[in-house]
């Protein structure tokens, strides 16, 4: 298992676009992989469940990613963050 915080900064947040943009990136992954905000914990792979979490631009997030690709689910997912979800 790996955990990684990372902080949203990108303008909207992991709201709508972003969001969709997460999960299909998540979606790559063999991993099981959950995003955690203030002790709520929800699967990655659920446009429904990250977008119940309500993350806002300035929030500091946990990815946690268990599975033989857990790593590279992590860089990925993290560069995808840190890229403020630019293709």
């Amino acid at each position: 298992m790996v955990i990684k915080e990372v902080m949203i900064n990108n303008q909207v947040g992991l709201h709508a676009r972003p969001a969709t943009f997460f999960i299909q990136k998540a979606n790559e992954f063999r991993s099981s992989i959950w995003i955690e905000k203030d002790e709520r914990r929800v699967n990655a792979k659920s446009l429904l469940g990250v977008l119940s979490l309500g993350i806002v631009k300035g929030t500091e997030i946990r990815i946690i990613a268990d599975g033989d690709d857990e790593n590279d689910a992590i860089s990925t997912l993290e560069a995808l963050i840190n890229s403020d979800f630019s293709e």
